[in-house]
């Protein structure tokens, strides 16, 4: 999909092996403005090996500006975190801008979905950590549905097996819901 933002073209690729650099760029970009804020969103710095399989998978994409990557976001087709919620799903995952591409969150949403209701999913979903009132603000903006919040192991943004325990807040956004007046 190409698309237009402040004037500019936007596109999406998927991010490659080559390029996993430039998405720990944004990513750890994103984590400095968010921990600068005062909120514990994500670790400081983004490890490679948090990131690799989604691109080795095909779910990690750029997002280009005028030619430029200057956002990420992977979309996975499952999350232990859902496994509660039943039907085929798209989920959100390490969507991050740098600072001067600030507002293009939304069209990324966007373009989620939109990939998300092409792949026959019925809801697309994300998370976030519960204390950032801010995001769930813009989430809640955006049309998606707090579904409640759960405990995950490890530090902010990473998901692990021990560590610490972060409560994120679940989202939720019905896709290809059949209109209630038919």
């Amino acid at each position: 999909m190409a698309a237009e933002w402040q004037g500019n073209t936007v596109g999406f690729r998927r991010a490659t092996a080559g390029s996993t650099a430039a998405v720990l760029d944004i990513l750890d970009e994103a984590a400095q403005w968010l921990a600068a804020q005062g909120v514990s969103q994500w670790p400081p710095r983004f490890e490679a090996a948090w990131v690799e399989g989604a691109i080795s998978r095909g779910e990690t994409w750029l997002v280009d500006v005028a030619g430029e990557a200057v956002g990420t976001v992977t979309l996975d087709r499952s999350d232990p975190l859902w496994a509660d919620s039943p039907g085929p799903a798209a989920y959100v995952h390490r969507m991050a801008v740098r600072r001067r591409a600030a507002g293009l969150g939304a069209l990324i949403l966007t373009w989620a979905a939109d990939t998300a209701r092409a792949q026959a999913a019925d809801a697309l979903r994300l998370d976030c950590v519960a204390s950032n009132t801010q995001l769930r603000a813009y989430y809640e903006a955006h049309a998606f549905t707090h579904r409640g919040d759960a405990p995950v192991g490890g530090a902010p943004g990473q998901r692990a097996a021990n560590g610490p325990v972060t409560w994120v807040s679940r989202y939720e956004l019905r896709l290809n819901t059949p209109d209630p007046a038919n």
